[in-house]
């Protein structure tokens, strides 16, 4: 039978055309970044990667205004909780040494005396996340730290990589930072890998940012200074996440961003327009604790207690890895909108007599 299609084949012609513009804009879409505009991401997948970003010397409210505009889109369109607990003294070393062994201070025992570098001191003894990562399900890190102190909490292991850019190194800034993530994370997805370690993004990148802490130190916490250190931190952010965009991988990403102390504390209240030094710094415990992408629960304000050690539980959690550990800390199950599936080795699931 003919067609009006067969009798006009212009008709055709322009149909193809429409169809093809059609689904040309329909895969346009599907490739625009969730992180782009303000509407909440509809994330589902189960992550594969975890990017956790550490800062120093923020409170959360700092995290809430203009200077942070990132990072305060992602804890408006995903799970986090503006009164989170880091440890008591929340001092640099100590509060890393539990974020990553999820022990507290008496059961680490990086104690005070950590917050100065000791070479002889050797590494941290206690397990960390790293550990349990690789052990549980083969799974890789890399570490970027801006503090040479936090070097001895890391041990050299063929599962991690890491790197150090601190204070012996003044031009170490979080924009140096991005740029060498950004190479980093060029070359173990170039087939040659790094360092004969990682081949691939690792399951875990964590990003240490103290920027804020020291320019609040040296300049003041209300000083034009501090607010472009915040700004710098927000955009190192923003970067890494559109590196993480071109690679292909950021839908398969969680995200958390919290840090290890919350700026000073004088008088029970927060010096934001006074410069304080180091030795008269009483350091306020309370912390943002923000989750952000692949599996994250969206628009989440959390109620329950919440604390810096139950970062490295939930990291596991979230990568479908488990332990057989005593952690004193928790996986933060109420951020995550479906339970991920296990993914641990037979190796951590042998029993052992």
């Amino acid at each position: 039978m003919e067609t009006a299609l067969n009798r006009h084949p212009g008709i055709a012609c322009n149909m193809s055309r429409i169809q093809k513009t059609f689904w040309g804009l329909i895969v346009s879409l599907s490739l625009i970044s969730p992180i782009v505009g303000n509407t909440t991401p509809a994330w589902a997948t189960q992550a594969d990667h975890v990017i956790l970003v550490v800062l120093e010397g923020v409170n959360p409210s700092l995290l809430q205004s203009a200077a942070t505009p990132t990072i305060a889109r992602l804890a408006q369109e995903g799970s986090v909780s503006w009164t989170a607990q880091s440890i008591n003294p929340p001092l640099t070393v100590s509060s890393m040494a539990s974020l990553l062994t999820g022990l507290p201070v008496d059961k680490h025992r990086v104690n005070a005396d950590w917050e100065h570098y000791d070479f002889g001191r050797s590494f941290m003894r206690s397990p960390t996340v790293f550990d349990y990562m690789d052990l549980a399900g083969g799974m890789d890190t890399a570490v970027f730290f801006m503090d040479e102190r936090l070097y001895q909490l890391s041990r050299p292991e063929i599962y991690v990589d890491s790197q150090v850019c601190g204070y012996t190194k003044p031009q170490c800034n979080p924009e140096t930072m991005t740029v060498y993530i950004q190479d980093y994370l060029k070359k173990v997805t170039g087939g040659g890998g790094h360092g004969f370690r990682i081949f691939s993004v690792p399951n875990l990148l964590l990003v240490h940012f103290p920027t804020a802490s020291r320019i609040g130190q040296k300049s003041g916490w209300g000083s034009p200074k501090f607010q472009t250190a915040l700004t710098s931190i927000d955009a190192a952010v923003e970067h890494i996440l559109e590196t993480y965009k071109e690679l292909g991988v950021l839908d398969q990403t969680m995200v958390i961003i919290t840090a290890l102390n919350g700026g000073p504390i004088q008088g029970g209240t927060s010096p934001n327009s006074q410069k304080v030094t180091t030795t008269a710094i009483n350091w306020d415990s309370t912390i943002p604790w923000i989750a952000w992408g692949a599996n994250i629960k969206p628009r989440q304000t959390l109620k329950n207690s919440i604390s810096l050690l139950d970062t490295g539980a939930t990291i596991m959690y979230a990568l479908g890895l488990e332990t057989h550990t005593e952690w004193d800390s928790h996986p933060l199950t109420e951020i995550f909108q479906a339970v991920p599936e296990r993914r641990t080795t037979e190796n951590e699931l042998e029993k052992i007599y």
